[in-house]
This record gives C-alpha cells, sequence and structure tokens, in this order.
C-alpha cells in the first residue's frame, strides 16, 4: 500500500488545486482556522484525483492565512498552502529586495577587486 501524495498544481481566480497519488481514493478535508471547509471537491482523472479548494473570501484578506489539507481517515496531514495579504506581504517583500540588493553590491565589490588584482 503506497502513502497517499498531494502535489500542488495551481491557485487561480481563489481555487487552489492538486494532484493526489496513491491506491486508493482518499477522504481529504481542508481546514480553514480549524474548521472544514464547504464544496472541497475530489476528481479521478488517469493518474489519480484532482483536488479542488475553493478559498474562503475571509482568507483572502490582509494577513497571513494557512490552509491544511489533510486525510479525513487517518488525520494525517498530506499538504497545505500558505496566502499572505496586504502589509505582511509587502514588508517581507521590501526586506528580501533590500536583503538581495546588499548581497549583490557585496558580490560587485569583490568581483572588482578580484578584477584588479
Amino acid at each position: 500500500m503506497t502513502e497517499t501524495i498531494l502535489t500542488p498544481t495551481r491557485f487561480e481566480n481563489a481555487i487552489w488545486e492538486g494532484h493526489l497519488t496513491g491506491d486508493s481514493p482518499p477522504q481529504v478535508e481542508a481546514l480553514y482556522l480549524g474548521e472544514p471547509l464547504p464544496d472541497v471537491e475530489l476528481t479521478p482523472d488517469a493518474a489519480g484525483w484532482v483536488l479542488t479548494v475553493p478559498v474562503p473570501m475571509a482568507a483572502l484578506s490582509e494577513g497571513v492565512h494557512c490552509i491544511v489539507i489533510r486525510d479525513q481517515m487517518t488525520g494525517r496531514k498530506l499538504g497545505d498552502f500558505t496566502i499572505i495579504a496586504g502589509s505582511p506581504a509587502a514588508d517581507d517583500l521590501r526586506a528580501e529586495v533590500a536583503l538581495l540588493r546588499a548581497e549583490l553590491d557585496m558580490l560587485k565589490r569583490a568581483f572588482r577587486r578580484s578584477q584588479t588584482s
């Protein structure tokens, strides 16, 4: 018996999709703030099942929101995805860009020093 594996495939128009593989059709639930989300669908395809999770509007607001996907029978976590929006996202991106610029400047100085030596 092989373990059920979840592979994220896309997130578009407030719909998250993933692909599940395993021996038997899994019983899957998606949780947001500890509560199961409605309208989660599992559709068979040639190589497993396509999992469709409609993201609630509350998760598409400012802050960091996490949705956990788990096997209902075993309680085992199969995966998760995070949505970051608003000020926290902007602050994180600015910090990352600033760090990348600092590292690039450091590399440029080191490269220039090696060219003059």
